[in-house]
């Protein structure tokens, strides 16, 4: 079996093109081959993480998720079609049981070759087996607590304003079966979070139901601040609701829109240096996808965009629409001068802290170092569900993982990246 080097990721990949992965015995050394370089590899990858985790019971979790890492860096597909005659595993659905999932493979196909026992690992126990499915249940559990009625999923509600002076309404979601309520830290204040968390607090006494609390931060918020059309007479008005049509132009600016005679439309974004980072030909999409655009220049009044997706009869360009920047990789903090204030309350009564915008492990600390400089010495840290957003945080997932639950309990929400193009 040919071990060939690879210059562009500098990880030793397997080379299956000159096997004959028909042969049992050849696929049962190539697999052989693969474990050893799976443990290899991934031995590597956990030992550069093991500072960072300090909760005991995410250490098998993380050192499978090195393993699988290093698993994927190789080609797997010639392995999966070669075990399949045999009614072997694919290696298909392996990520909660990498090792275990490959012993058990390789210990039924030497046995189909009449290997000698001593040189092929133990076949797995069931319970062994299935030991990454119950570590996922129980982190799981750790942070949303355990299902109720045999379940299959935990339920959350968002809790509106009226929960801080409505009990009966508290109290009967949590009857019904709510596992965790969220509350929005972009709306109301202090005085009504404390109102709902002691709602839920009685009616979680009254039920006989434990309940989660989740207090979501409001983080950074790319949005339109003021819109402003002047191609029609009249329609200059700040925020006055006008068509925008593909082919037309948009100007995106640092500061308010201008009265000047510019027939494009001009909106402002309300976080400005957002600007400084856009290129000629990155996408902007605004409205959750509604409006598509392309930068297609950068001038001293702003940012010069291209509509390049709408429908035919145009799409409403207003005011606290959003903005997504799927092509750039925006750097800024996601946490907020409003979030840091927020978390003076958060820290101490939230059960789960809802986190926008994380991209890299440094936003995850900057976090835990905020909560922690808030918690009383000992007291146990909340945890922490991770708002997915970006390109960039999707390439940065594992080191998120790993910076997050080797702390705390963790979550994540993988929300929408690339917009969907609409005709």
């Amino acid at each position: 079996m040919l071990i060939a080097h690879s210059e562009i990721n500098r990880h030793l990949i397997c080379d299956y093109s000159s096997l004959d992965l028909s042969n049992p015995e050849i696929l049962l050394n190539a697999l052989q081959q693969l474990r050893q370089l799976v443990i290899q590899e991934g031995e590597e990858i956990f030992n550069q993480w093991r500072s960072r985790i300090q909760r005991q019971n995410f250490l098998q979790s993380s050192q499978n998720l090195a393993y699988y890492l290093a698993l994927r860096r190789h080609d797997l597909r010639p392995l999966q079609a070669a075990l399949m005659p045999w009614g072997l595993s694919s290696l298909g659905r392996i990520e909660a049981r990498v090792l275990p999932n490959l012993d058990a493979a390789i210990a039924t196909l030497g046995a189909i070759c009449g290997s000698c026992s001593d040189s092929l690992p133990n076949r797995p126990s069931l319970a062994a087996f299935f030991e990454g499915d119950r570590l996922l249940e129980q982190h799981t559990e750790d942070l949303l607590d355990a299902k109720l009625n045999q379940r299959r999923v935990r339920i959350m509600v968002t809790l509106p304003t009226e929960a801080a002076s409505y009990y009966e309404f508290v109290r009967d979601l949590i009857q019904r079966g709510t596992n965790c309520v969220r509350i929005n830290c972009a709306h109301d204040t202090s005085a009504e979070w404390s109102a709902m968390i002691a709602n839920v607090r009685i009616a979680e006494a009254e039920t006989g139901h434990s309940c989660k609390v989740l207090m979501d931060l409001g983080g950074p918020k790319p949005r339109i601040g003021i819109a402003r059309c002047l191609r029609h007479a009249g329609a200059n008005a700040p925020n006055a609701k006008q068509r925008i049509f593909r082919g037309e132009c948009l100007l995106l600016t640092r500061d308010l829109p201008t009265t000047n005679e510019s027939t494009c439309f001009q909106v402002n974004c309300t976080i400005p240096e957002i600007l400084d980072q856009l290129e000629v030909g990155a996408s902007v999409w605004i409205d959750d996808g509604h409006i598509g655009a392309r930068v297609e220049s950068i001038t001293e009044e702003g940012v010069l965009l291209r509509i390049t997706h709408a429908r035919i009869k145009g799409e409403k360009l207003g005011a606290d629409k959003g903005l997504n920047f799927p092509d750039t990789t925006l750097r800024f903090s996601p946490l907020t001068q409003k979030d840091r204030q927020d978390l003076d309350f958060v820290a101490t009564h939230a059960d789960i802290v809802g986190y926008s915008f994380v991209q890299e492990p440094a936003d995850i600390e900057l976090l835990q170092r905020e909560l922690q400089a808030r918690l009383p010495i000992n007291a146990s840290i909340p945890g922490i569900i991770a708002k997915i957003e970006t390109p960039l945080a999707v390439s940065n997932l594992p080191e998120l993982i790993v910076q997050a639950a080797g702390k705390q309990p963790l979550g994540a929400t993988l929300l929408r990246i690339w917009c969907k193009i609409k005709e």
